[in-house]
């Protein structure tokens, strides 16, 4: 097979603060699609359908489900968009189709899950799936437009801007759940999914409307279907690459061993919802958005100043002191006894540490790419280290949580809690080792 290289101008030009901000706007809509449902109306709905005793596996069968699929999903149209060119660009078309059949998946969601009927499952998984395939038919390629479009000497502050509108996302979904929430402590799940969708599309809007795809100087190599699979395996060989993937494996099996179960913990661990005698939650769902909360008052500033301090002063420094302060929160779970001031305070260090942590790594990865010709194929290779982590955290969490819990019931024979411990010492040490690894990347100052 013929290569054919610079298919892109090798010199972008400057990106105003306006076009990177536009740029990222559709990582926000996704950021608050996924953080809704991963740590509000899933859990919420998957304890609903399965109940208490096994409510950890159902969840957790979910979504390995629909993050196995993703896996396959995210490189096969990262490599499709890398060699369609198309009037309205490569990304762009496949961005607003993703979005708009996602909407339809999400009503789904929240049509199909019915209270105790384990027989409701099969059409929620496929309404999931539905959700994941064509979420990652609009990202996969979106994940591309920053190498795409962003100067080298930019990707720093434009991955700050990336993990800042990830943060305000999250926003977005923390306070979602309040306002859903009536005065008798019901929370509206299918108000919520309405909201998502919502959010979603404006973001996708902005994107697609404001941002210009540099134009392809020479026509890009062909889809071939064999040349694919064994372009899979190809940015793996190379030694920055392979270092970055497994840092971020590893990262994303510590957060994926605590945060779709972060609902769950605070019904069955803390319970009483009370934030320094000043404020009460009126279910766990508002106690969950209060930990989001505090989350995003460190991940706020963290995640614009953490890229650009990384553009100074080198992406490995900021990977070592935010992943510690990632690590050091489910250590700290453990010691220390349930109190929901403690569960705040703690959400607040994560936050410092996620926020850094997800403007930098993106800069780090788009500077190890190792092909220019496959920027979107080799994301979508990248994006597995985020998906398959997925799969086997929670699936493997989702267990050890119902195991154990179920292993030590309480005196009236309801699950009990040691559960958390295990899987919060899980978490910790994926931190750590994807701390400590981070030293192998040679690029990368």
């Amino acid at each position: 097979m013929t290569t054919i290289t610079a298919t892109l101008p090798s010199e972008r030009p400057h990106m105003s603060t306006f076009s990177q901000i536009t740029l990222s706007l559709f990582w926000l809509g996704v950021s608050a699609h996924w953080t809704i449902i991963l740590i509000t109306t899933l859990p919420a709905q998957a304890e609903m359908i399965g109940g208490a005793a096994v409510r950890g596996q159902t969840l957790g069968t979910v979504l390995a489900i629909g993050a196995f699929l993703s896996m396959i999903v995210a490189p096969i149209f990262g490599a499709l968009s890398d060699r369609i060119v198309t009037p309205f660009g490569r990304r762009r078309p496949w961005i607003v189709l993703g979005t708009v059949m996602n909407l339809l998946g999400l009503y789904g969601l929240a049509t199909f899950a019915r209270a105790n009927d384990m027989s409701s499952l099969p059409l929620y998984i496929a309404s999931f799936l539905w959700v994941q395939f064509w979420n990652n038919v609009a990202t996969a390629p979106y994940s591309a437009l920053i190498p795409d479009t962003v100067p080298r000497a930019q990707r720093g502050s434009a991955s700050g801007w990336y993990g800042l509108m990830t943060i305000l996302g999250t926003l977005i979904a923390a306070l979602a759940p309040i306002y859903f929430t009536t005065a008798n402590g019901t929370t509206d799940i299918t108000a919520l999914y309405l909201f998502t969708g919502g959010v979603l599309l404006f973001g996708m809007l902005g994107t697609v409307i404001f941002v210009h795809e540099p134009p392809v100087t020479r026509k890009p190599p062909p889809f071939v279907f064999v040349e694919f699979l064994k372009g899979l395996i190809e940015p793996l060989k190379d030694n920055d690459f392979r270092w970055v993937f497994m840092t971020r494996f590893l990262m994303v099996m510590g957060v994926y061993s605590i945060q779709p179960f972060l609902l769950f913990y605070m019904g069955s661990v803390v319970r009483e919802f009370t934030l320094f005698n000043a404020l009460t939650a009126r279910n766990a769902i508002e106690a969950v958005s209060i930990f989001l909360l505090m989350f995003l008052v460190g991940a706020l500033p963290s995640s614009i100043i953490a890229g650009i301090l990384s553009d100074r002063y080198g992406r490995k420094i900021m990977v070592y002191i935010s992943s510690a302060c990632q690590a050091a929160v489910p250590i700290v779970f453990i010691l220390f006894a349930p109190n929901f001031s403690i569960t705040a305070l703690l959400g607040l260090i994560f936050g410092i540490g996620y926020g850094a942590y997800q403007s930098v790594d993106w800069a780090m990865a788009s500077e190890v790419l190792p092909s220019e010709d496959d920027y979107a194929k080799d994301m979508g290779v990248w994006h597995i280290a985020m998906t398959l982590p997925q799969v086997l955290a929670t699936l493997m969490a989702g267990f050890l949580l119902d195991y154990f819990n179920n292993a030590r019931p309480t005196a009236q024979g309801e699950p009990g809690t040691f559960g958390f411990t295990v899987i919060f010492a899980f978490a910790a040490l994926y931190f750590i080792l994807g701390t400590v690894l981070v030293r192998k990347i040679r690029k990368v100052r």
